[in-house]
């Protein structure tokens, strides 16, 4: 199991010098803005090490595997088994 940071030693590892101000890290918990989400136990937040924030107003793009060959759609393959495929 990988090692518990506070809030404020994880802010420290990510955001360098100048980390947000607890009340930021403690928000940011609260609305799921860091992922994996950091654990409350008592009055004190835990996160893993290797925890990112989400930005809320960027949009997560979906990684596109540019290397695999696209495999055809099930209607694709029907049609090819039963000779009725594209002709092109």
């Amino acid at each position: 199991m990988e090692k518990m940071l506070t809030l404020e030693e994880w802010a420290e590892a990510v955001f360098g010098a100048h980390p947000p101000h607890i009340a930021t890290l403690r928000r940011w918990a609260r609305e799921s803005r860091i992922f994996p989400a950091p654990q409350l136990h008592g009055r004190s937040y835990y996160v893993l090490a290797t925890a990112r924030y989400i930005d809320p107003t960027k949009p997560i793009a979906p990684q596109i595997n540019q290397g695999s060959p696209r495999r055809s759609s099930l209607a694709d393959r029907i049609m090819k088994e039963r000779g009725l495929g594209k002709t092109a």
